[in-house]
């Protein structure tokens, strides 16, 4: 039974039509994640499988032209900030001859986590609400008595 990957794995082109002020310093596919979207769950693709046996592949060679076999490996983190941080520095960037693609995989959360993520993503909102509110309301006039002279 073949498996292919879901939809939101695959790698997507770099945008290269987004107005200048809305591209970042570098190139990205997509710009924003929905909270659902994120995930402490990680798939990393195109690890590549450095064991394989030389002679058998250089025997197969010979008949057909060999495609690249590379490992995918799940990695769960304790934050999302983690999975974020990993995923932001380590996407695209160069491992073993290989290009390392990243991707969440919210389909691996239980509905605890789920449920968890969401209640953190409330109480970060209301945490910037009220550090808004304080810093809108104006400061407390003093009232200064005139001298009558």
């Amino acid at each position: 039974m073949e498996s292919t990957p879901e939809e939101h794995h695959k790698r997507l082109e770099y945008c290269t039509t987004r107005p200048e002020y809305r591209q970042g310093r570098e190139l990205k596919a997509v710009k924003v994640y929905t909270v659902a979207s994120e995930s402490r769950h990680l798939l990393i693709f195109g690890v590549p499988k450095v064991n394989l046996q030389s002679n058998i592949k250089s025997k197969l060679q010979a008949f057909v032209e060999l495609e690249a076999f590379t490992d995918v490996f799940a990695v769960q983190f304790e934050r999302l900030e983690q999975a974020r941080f990993a995923k932001r520095k380590l996407d695209a960037s160069q491992f073993y001859g290989g290009i390392l693609h990243i991707s969440y995989a919210p389909e691996r959360e239980t509905h605890a986590e789920l449920r968890e993520k969401f209640l953190i993503r409330r109480n970060e909102i209301d945490f910037r609400l009220r550090c808004n509110r304080k810093e809108q309301t104006p400061p407390a006039i003093k009232k200064t008595k005139a001298l009558n002279n």
